[in-house]
């Protein structure tokens, strides 16, 4: 399984970012997929995350309105367009295979080595 995130940077708060994420080495297809997030000094966050039809399954409230997943099947690819970022968004974002749902909360096995959002004015 190898999954490579890109895309992340720094913006300016109410800026827009778009994370990517190409996964290989398993059936992308059949898998759920979804991002998590870690800021400095805190515990992994589920963000948002995807079914395999491409319907939001799970998502934080603080970003609903504000982050849109999607994924390409054909492409093994997986985005996240981000959208009015705020400071507290700050984190490094990995993204993640779903292995499966722990009530309503993704839980995952693997993960890429994630890609740094900064958001800072």
């Amino acid at each position: 399984v190898q999954i490579v995130e890109s895309g992340g940077g720094m913006v300016q708060p109410g800026g827009s970012l778009r994370l990517s994420c190409a996964a290989s080495g398993f059936i992308f297809s059949i898998y759920e997929m979804g991002w998590v997030r870690q800021a400095p000094g805190k515990g992994p966050e589920w963000v948002i995350s995807i079914d395999t039809e491409g319907n939001d399954r799970y998502y934080l409230s603080s970003v609903k309105g504000r982050f849109t997943i999607s994924r390409d099947n054909a492409q093994n690819t997986l985005s996240l367009h981000m959208n009015n970022l705020r400071p507290e968004d700050t984190a490094l974002y990995y993204c993640a295979r779903i292995e499966g749902y722990a009530g309503e909360i993704p839980e995952y096995e693997y993960r890429g080595q994630g890609t740094q959002v900064t958001v800072s004015s």
